[in-house]
């Protein structure tokens, strides 16, 4: 049976963590960003698929590849942070499967089904982006989830050639705490929920 996780792992994941804009200037190791993902891909997915793929975008010359494609909101911020990862969805996931899913030819239900290729692939996608969010507040990084860029200009420059998709980005680091607003609402339980 799982174990409940305690008030302060609560605090750290979700009741304390906050939306990052203004970064410390300190560095993230790249030893730091592969722990990140090997917890992140522990997560699940359907089928196992995967489909996530991750640009971490660290040095100079890539954040300036990087910066024509954010909106101008976005852009001082990102440039700062330490880290930003695209997170992207590969359109031929499916294609992996007898790796990923092997107990069954899993790849004959996406092949030829290109609607359902792009829901499964988005779908799992945004759930292996949260799972980054989680994964790296855990590991004591700070995070900057956004969307206010162009897709298609970060599909050209990070995944040409490739049948990936970005969909969206977040900037990782450590959080300058001085520069945060108060939080903003959220709904309460009826507002959101019912159970039946």
């Amino acid at each position: 049976m799982t174990q409940a996780l305690g008030a302060e792992a609560l605090d750290q994941l979700f009741n304390a963590a906050r939306t990052h804009s203004k970064w410390l200037n300190k560095p993230v190791e790249p030893a730091l960003l592969h722990r990140l993902y090997d917890l992140l891909k522990m997560a699940p997915t359907s089928a196992n698929c995967s489909p996530a793929r991750i640009v971490f975008v660290t040095s100079p010359e890539a954040k300036a590849r990087l910066a024509p494609a954010l909106d101008d909101g976005n852009r001082a911020k990102t440039m700062a942070a330490p880290v930003t990862a695209i997170i992207g969805y590969d359109l031929q996931f499916h294609d992996r499967l007898d790796f990923l899913f092997p107990h069954t030819d899993a790849r004959s239900w996406f092949a030829g089904n290109d609607a359902k290729i792009q829901t499964t692939a988005f779908r799992n996608g945004s759930l292996q982006g949260a799972y980054l969010i989680l994964a790296a507040r855990a590991l004591g990084l700070d995070c900057g989830p956004m969307s206010g860029f162009n897709n298609a200009m970060v599909d050209v420059e990070f995944f040409a050639g490739t049948a990936i998709k970005s969909n969206f980005l977040c900037n990782l680091g450590y959080g300058d705490a001085s520069a945060l607003h108060a939080r903003s609402p959220r709904f309460a339980f009826d507002q959101a929920c019912s159970i039946v």
